[in-house]
């Protein structure tokens, strides 16, 4: 995802194009001198091709990149270039029998061409060569531009839909934590203004601008203080501890990935512990990946069921596809001491904060 888009290097391409148009050039050459033996002939083409070549390669660029910047598109510029690529090789070739005197004919017996027959020839050489360039530079070229621009466009929907499940994402978490706080008002009006200030500071926070990305570390402090309006709010009834492996801080994941997470373990798993529940957030190193998992002491989920708060697990899901594609994971491992929501995802590190 994040990163520059792959692509060819031109030089490559314009390398491999101008070798594959003179080893063609060199064939025709053998062929005719293994065909005719006429030395005359063979001097005629090839200082046609030494001339014509270089040229129809620096005019051809020259032309599409003129119409390039004019967006005149492809075919106008290859119908121009194609009989104009004819004609100059048609007059090249002419130039180059006149000055060798003895080119002979290509039909049989020894006649001599004719300067239709010098002509013809010289034009269809042309076009061949005009054609075998645009093989080798431009449909090169054009794929690949066709391919970068289906990166750009996979990446700026890839983008979009990350943009919109956390625009899901935080509204839907307000809306929660604003519930929670509202039981306070009437019971502690200054404990609910004190939450608020809190909420507002996290707020503030997650809807920032900026990178998709976010250490561990910022992420757990910004969870720990999540967790103190959720310990405020259901005083006495859920506690939360922290297991914070070494190496792991500096890791990146994507922002308010393990939110939905906690939200989920709090609501559908310790809160319905009778006596007080307990929601463990633990990370450590596993080789070259990063394990992050919120456990919580609930019910559990019975085996084949759904456990609820599919939202925000679905939408975990959907950005570690996102990022990682088929390396990032998220399981839910239950049992009767309760539930295990495991993310898996490649180890990268950031900056220390």
């Amino acid at each position: 995802m994040d990163g520059a888009l792959q692509t060819v290097d031109p030089r490559r391409r314009h390398t491999l194009g101008i070798l594959v148009m003179g080893g063609i050039a060199l064939l025709q050459i053998a062929s005719e001198f293994l065909g005719t033996h006429d030395l005359a002939r063979v001097l005629s083409k090839t200082v046609a091709l030494l001339v014509g070549l270089p040229l129809l390669v620096v005019c051809s660029f020259a032309l599409f990149g003129w119409s390039s910047r004019k967006g005149l598109g492809l075919l106008g510029p290859l119908f121009a270039g194609a009989v104009v690529a004819g004609v100059f090789f048609a007059g090249l070739l002419e130039a180059t029998r006149a000055a060798t005197f003895s080119l002979t004919s290509v039909r049989a017996g020894s006649e001599p061409y004719s300067q239709w027959d010098v002509l013809r020839v010289g034009f269809m050489n042309g076009l061949t060569y005009f054609a075998l360039w645009a093989l080798v530079f431009v449909l090169p070229a054009v794929a690949e531009s066709a391919r970068v621009r289906g990166l750009e466009a996979d990446k700026l929907r890839t983008l979009a839909e990350l943009a919109q499940l956390r625009s899901h994402l935080e509204p839907h978490f307000l809306l929660n934590t604003l519930n929670a706080i509202a039981g306070l008002v009437s019971e502690d009006p200054r404990q609910a203004r004190r939450l608020l200030g809190n909420l507002g500071d996290l707020l503030r926070d997650s809807m920032a601008p900026g990178a998709e990305m976010e250490t561990l570390d910022a992420q757990i402090e910004w969870l720990r203080r999540y967790a103190q309006i959720l310990e405020t709010r259901h005083d006495g009834q859920l506690m939360f501890r922290w297991e914070i492996g070494d190496g792991t801080p500096r890791a990146l994941l994507p922002r308010l990935l393990l939110q939905p997470l906690v939200e989920n373990a709090v609501k559908h798993g310790a809160l319905m512990r009778v006596g007080g529940g307990e929601i463990t957030v633990r990370t450590q190193l596993d080789g070259s990946r990063l394990v992050c998992t919120v456990e919580d002491n609930g019910p559990g989920v019975p085996n084949g069921s759904t456990r609820p708060g599919a939202f925000g697990l679905v939408s975990v899901r959907r950005r570690l596809a996102l990022r990682y594609a088929e390396a990032g994971s998220l399981r839910l491992e239950s049992s009767p001491c309760g539930t295990r929501s495991v993310v898996e995802l490649p180890l990268e590190l950031g900056a220390s904060s």
